[in-house]
């Protein structure tokens, strides 16, 4: 996580550099490392125990045992508390607690005794779990110095740990010193459990108190001791800068607090000193009047949040309301945004960094980004509202504006630039949008297109194993995938001709790959639908489909492409592209076509002459380099051939996929995603691809009308008997006639134009025809055990 070689920055330079200079290097660092972004958890603290074994001058947390007060929270008040937490939206228990209690205080003995547990160690990971089991919550644990095996244990219950080091001035430990009779303070041991918690690999959280009798020289100690853990191991996600205040009723309670400089100066020197990637906090509460003015010292993260319990170890510095915390981060020049308690980086990377039994949890509160899923809509649910995408008024950032500039000049996108502008939040995100919508007004117009279209899905039955894919493992219901078929030539054919009489100019034709088809059953599919219409436009066969019918006729992809095209194929969907990465493809779709047989079947479809479409399927274990790398590779591949009619993004629909049932991918989407990928692509795909197509079926009428607004110009189809994004769950319909698409489209203000597959005009007759269909008929499905010879009726 932090492969920097040793810091540039010595302790003698940081101490005899002026602080404005300081400032300015450290601000610098930090926006290379974490861009506009100023993240926040959101989270409830569960104060397990406030017995402790130490006696911290400073502290107010750490309680004597008192008669009637139980030592412990019981599980009925943690669940009670976590409840709280996750009705208020929090993704993080933070489960605060004294030191190993039960080492001093009889009382702490006692209860674990009366409960059962051996430790105040055990107790908290079985409230880990109840935790786990019983909300979405994701636990947090700051026990206090550990062992190895205490670390491991939590663990299994816990996405992330951590424990203050503070400092690392044995002189603290003397008498008089502020950790004077804290047998948990010495710096070796919380050092010893830095490093254990290494060795587990446990995304882990310390940092220093400043104020509280160091120096500077040794504050630096401190960072340069934490450096050098970081470096041997990637474990710190997160280090603290947190300032003394002093309270009443302590020993420390009328000692000077450290200002405003004091603190910036430290912040500055944390950042220079573990470099631009680590996530560097201070907590706002502890400056209320200030607290903007960190920004300057480099710092990225305000720490956890809480709208439901107050900070119990600075009780009397109650936390910033979030819309003023959003509206003071603004001011500053950033943009706020939620996290979960286990940083993005260490999310992007969780099959290190998190245990398995937690990793299901942590993807489905996460967005691909690693950041916090703050909403409930996701692609296909109909009840669910679009959240406002919080596009804010603001400078968008220098790798932002960038990136559009180069892309409205219509030059080639580097894969940092297109990240950049798929990650784009805030005044990024307007931006983005805004810069898409007016390159789709100058490259496309205000006519919004579409064709009358129907899907044949000529069969479920299918030899891969796919893990996004409920087509072909669905669970079996009538009103979901249904039972096995596979159509007859006949029903191909009424389905082709009942289109037409309906105004459809299209038929696209897609299915599983049936382990009994040959090529010649797909040539008997284009036949059929010819034969019976002779002037349907058939757009047909997925890349993997063309691939799987060359080979079992023992020709070349590319003579059987003229086969198809001689029988009277029209063009291709550029479909089961998922995500054109191997490392992708090998997670969710590992028997297909690899990335370099995808793009060599479509090339070789422009070389015959068949024009084709192109996809992505986004939002399941992707992450934004994998979009990036997609859309560089299509826009490649449409350099050289220009065969490629529009791109269409496909949101992942999760909820009757086997990887996600399986606990092995998000929940599609977030909205933002959905829309962005939509923009980015205008930009990142200009100007050798002019059309950009929203799947109204995925995205519903409202995510259609918001990617309309952000830089796509094609509605796609009308889609008659829609049935692959129906078996995953959609909830957006089946068919959406022409009327509908006309009103929706008019809604925006934009002209609504039918047009043919190739983006030409259709016949006259067939748009009227359009606009006065009769009902379908009931499909006819030929159980897959009892389907006649294709092969034979098209021949007879």
């Amino acid at each position: 996580m932090n492969p920097n070689p040793a810091p540039p920055w010595t302790a003698r330079a940081l101490l005899h550099t002026p602080l404005p200079e300081l400032l300015r290097a450290a601000a610098r660092l930090r926006d290379e490392g974490h861009g506009g972004l100023m993240s926040y958890s959101r989270k409830v603290f569960i104060p397990l125990t406030q017995l402790c074994r130490d006696v911290c001058h400073y502290c107010t947390f750490a309680k004597s045992p008192r008669a009637g007060v139980p030592a412990y929270l019981s599980p009925e008040q943690v669940l009670a508390i976590a409840r709280a937490g996750e009705a208020a939206g929090c993704a993080e228990a933070l489960f605060t607690l004294g030191d190993k209690p039960e080492l001093r205080h009889r009382a702490a003995r006692e209860a674990l005794d009366a409960m059962g547990y051996a430790t105040t160690i055990d107790y908290l990971a079985a409230m880990c779990e109840l935790v786990l089991r019983e909300t979405r919550l994701l636990p947090h644990v700051n026990p206090g110095v550990m062992a190895r095996e205490d670390i491991e244990r939590l663990r299994r219950v816990s996405v992330s740990q951590g424990v203050m080091l503070e400092s690392v001035s044995e002189r603290l430990c003397e008498r008089g010193g502020v950790h004077f009779g804290s047998p948990d303070k010495a710096p070796a041991q919380r050092l010893a459990t830095l490093r254990a918690a290494g060795e587990a690999r446990v995304p882990f959280t310390t940092g220093i108190l400043i104020g509280i009798g160091e120096t500077r020289e040794e504050r630096l100690d401190a960072l340069f001791a934490i450096e050098g853990l970081q470096r041997e191991f990637g474990h710190v996600q997160e280090v603290i800068v947190q300032n003394f205040r002093a309270k009443e009723a302590t020993k420390w309670a009328g000692r000077p607090e450290p200002g405003l400089d004091e603190l910036m100066w430290t912040v500055a020197c944390a950042r220079l000193v573990l470099g631009p990637r680590m996530n560097l906090q201070v907590p706002p509460n502890l400056s209320p009047a200030d607290y903007p003015r960190l920004v300057e010292a480099g710092i990225n993260d305000w720490g956890g949040i809480s709208p439901v319990t107050p900070d119990h170890v600075n009780p009397e510095a109650p936390w910033p309301h979030l819309a003023t915390l959003r509206e003071r981060t603004a001011r500053a020049g950033k943009t706020l945004a939620e996290r979960t308690a286990v940083y993005p980086a260490y999310v992007r990377d969780m099959a290190r960094w998190v245990d398995p039994a937690l990793q299901a949890a942590l993807r489905r509160a996460t967005d691909a980004d690693g950041l916090a899923r703050t909403d409930a809509w996701a692609p296909g649910l109909a009840g669910a509202v679009p959240p406002p995408l919080l596009g804010l008024p603001g400078t968008p950032t220098a790798a932002v504006r960038e990136a559009i500039a180069r892309a409205a000049g219509g030059d080639a996108l580097g894969e940092d630039a297109i990240v950049a502008m798929l990650r784009a939040r805030g005044p990024d995100l307007s931006a983005v949008c805004e810069a898409a919508d007016v390159l789709r007004r100058a490259q496309a117009g205000d006519t919004v297109r579409y064709v009358v279209t129907r899907n044949i899905n000529y069969t479920n039955v299918c030899r891969h194993k796919c893990s996004f894919c409920a087509f072909s493992k669905g669970r079996g219901h009538d009103d979901l995938r249904g039972p096995a078929y596979d159509l007859a030539l006949e029903e191909v054919a009424r389905r082709a001709q009942e289109a037409w009489a309906r105004g459809a100019t299209e038929v696209c034709m897609q299915g599983g790959i049936h382990p009994g088809y040959t090529g010649e059953n797909y040539l008997a599919f284009v036949r059929a639908v010819k034969q019976a219409v002779p002037a349907m436009h058939v757009h047909a066969f997925s890349p993997l489909e063309v691939a799987h019918g060359a080979a079992t006729l023992g020709i070349g992809v590319e003579r059987f492409l003229e086969r198809l095209r001689d029988a009277g194929l029209g063009s291709l969907p550029g479909t089961a592209a998922e995500i054109l990465s191997d490392d992708v493809r090998a997670q969710i779709c590992p028997d297909k076509l690899d990335s370099a047989g995808w793009l060599e079947v479509v090339e070789a479809a422009h070389r015959v002459g068949l024009k084709t479409t192109s996809t992505i399927m986004f939002g399941h274990v992707e992450q934004a380099h994998h979009v990036a790398l997609h859309l560089l590779r299509l826009r490649a591949l449409q350099a050289r051939s220009g065969g490629i009619t529009e791109f269409v993004p496909l949101p992942f629909v999760h909820m009757e996929a086997p990887i996600y049932r399986k606990g092995l991918a998000r929940r599609g989407p977030t909205y933002r995603e959905a829309v962005l990928v939509h923009a980015v692509a205008r930009l990142a795909l200009h100007p050798v691809i002019p059309n950009i197509q929203v799947s109204w079926v995925k995205l519903g009428a409202e995510g259609a009308r918001a990617a309309l607004q952000a830089g796509a110009n094609d509605l796609g189809g009308t889609l008659m008997n829609e049935s692959i994004s129906r078996a995953a769950g959609t909830e957006h319909g089946q068919e959406m006639g022409p009327a509908a698409m006309d009103a929706l489209i008019a809604s925006m203000g934009r002209r609504a134009q039918q047009r043919n597959t190739l983006y030409g005009t259709p016949d006259a007759a067939q748009v009227a025809a359009s606009y006065a269909a009769p009902e379908l008929e009931a499909v006819r499905l030929t159980p897959a055990a009892r389907r006649p010879n294709q092969i034979l009726l098209a021949t007879a």
